[in-house]
């Protein structure tokens, strides 16, 4: 066995036998584990299908059974999650096996309504073209032309516009939401303790047994009574955190427009996400 002086040394190694090195401290068990540490994964892969290469994320997830696919509609992106024991190697032959059903899903996703100058972008339903306004002052305003036309003017330079609509977007869905939650929980007595609104991708709302309500600032973008039933929905939940048939009888009792608006996002919902992507 050979020693390195600690002083000389501050890292001090010592070989016990050929081939074999251990740190002071950690046990042998450690030591490889340490040493021989499993290469980094990719985090994405890239998948020809035809003509076309998709480039599709990897994602290991300690609950997950096998291997799934899904596609983000607002990154326009497909995920690829793996279980915990999953290899890259499993993962690539399932992604190629799916590879027409990856271009199917990528190919029917909306087109992309960047905002920028000239885009149509609704507001609680109704249609606003964006148009900038260098001169100025302010940040978002609506306004109606001589003809009706319904538009969305941005200040300030053009490089800022996308994330000054951003923003506009989110106060305006956080005034409309909080407005309709409290009114909805004073209808059933309860309170909402929290509301945030993000960008959501795989659901409208959410809310949690503390109280908390969350909703993708995407509903300003639709008609009033699909943001009311969202909020009636999610406030319905304090009262009856399932979706059993109680919780369908507290939602009726407070919201008329039910049918109305699951119709409409049934339709229409996945058109909202196509909003804010850059082409």
């Amino acid at each position: 066995m050979i020693c390195f002086c600690a002083e000389r040394f501050p890292w001090r190694r010592i070989w016990q036998s050929p081939g074999e090195l251990l740190l002071p401290g950690l046990s042998d068990m450690a030591t490889r584990a340490l040493l021989y540490r499993r290469p980094a994964e990719p985090s994405t892969l890239l998948v020809r299908h035809g003509s076309q290469f998709f480039t599709i994320r990897l994602r290991r997830h300690r609950r997950a059974r096998r291997y799934t696919l899904r596609i983000h509609p607002t990154d326009r992106e497909a995920i690829l999650t793996m279980p915990p024991r999953g290899t890259i190697v499993e993962a690539k032959d399932f992604a190629h096996l799916h590879g027409g059903w990856i271009a199917a899903r990528l190919g029917r996703l909306p087109k992309a309504a960047p905002f920028q100058p000239g885009t149509v972008v609704p507001l609680r339903g109704v249609p606003h073209r964006l148009v900038h306004r260098s001169g100025e002052r302010g940040t978002v305003w609506t306004e109606t032309r001589d003809s009706g036309e319904k538009i969305l003017c941005v200040a300030g330079g053009v490089e800022h516009m996308d994330r000054r609509v951003h923003d506009f977007l989110k106060r305006e869905a956080r005034r409309d939401l909080q407005k309709a939650a409290q009114f909805y929980a004073a209808e059933l007595g309860v309170r909402v303790r929290r509301l945030s609104i993000r960008d959501q991708s795989s659901r409208w709302g959410s809310c949690t047994s503390a109280g908390s309500l969350s909703f993708s600032w995407r509903l300003i973008l639709a008609p009033p009574f699909v943001l009311d039933y969202l909020a009636a929905h999610e406030v319905a939940h304090l009262v009856e955190m399932n979706h059993s048939p109680r919780f369908w009888r507290v939602v009726d009792r407070i919201c008329s427009s039910v049918t109305r608006a699951k119709t409409w996002l049934d339709t229409h919902g996945n058109d909202l996400h196509r909003y804010g992507i850059q082409e």
